[in-house]
């Protein structure tokens, strides 16, 4: 919800301090990536991360996944390098034990790495586009789980334009 005396997410859609912390799932960036539109939620979201409205968490599965997400997907070796090293260097690396990875989203076992690095580094939000996420009901052990339009809108203290049906 967005505190109507200042516009910006009330605490209870922010981390502990009053962060915004979020862990993108790879398809994330690799949307904006892949997008031609250049009002893209994804790509105004990077811009919005790289600029420091909400730290993105990250781990070694995800860097790993990153990886192998760009070059499947063919994204110019320049622009991907970029993103993994403002990533290294913007991001909030989250050490994550083998043990601490939970055994939930069986039609996809990656995906469990994105949960248990929302859940150790203590993320306010989990964004992706993954359908597999659907089996969690819209959060994991308290974290919500959005897609890139509706972060945004968090991170922007904004709602979503009001249906007109």
């Amino acid at each position: 919800m967005t505190d109507p005396a200042t516009g910006s997410p009330m605490e209870s859609e922010r981390g502990e301090r009053g962060e915004l912390r979020a862990v993108l799932d790879t398809n994330v960036p690799i949307a904006a990536h892949l997008s031609r539109n250049p009002r893209s939620p994804t790509i105004e979201l990077m811009g919005r991360w790289r600029g420091g409205e909400f730290a993105q968490l990250y781990s070694d599965d995800i860097l790993v996944e990153l990886i192998e997400k760009f070059q499947a997907r063919k994204i110019a070796p320049a622009a991907s390098d970029r993103y993994l090293a403002d990533l290294i260097t913007l991001g909030e690396f989250v050490i994550v034990a083998p043990e601490q990875v939970p055994q939930i989203i069986e039609a996809d076992p990656d995906d469990n790495a994105i949960l248990a690095c929302a859940f150790v580094g203590r993320a306010s939000h989990l964004v992706t586009y993954d359908p597999h996420f659907d089996v969690l009901g819209g959060a994991y052990q308290g974290i919500p789980i959005l897609d890139g339009l509706h972060f945004l809108y968090v991170v922007r203290g904004d709602r979503p334009p009001e249906s007109t049906v």
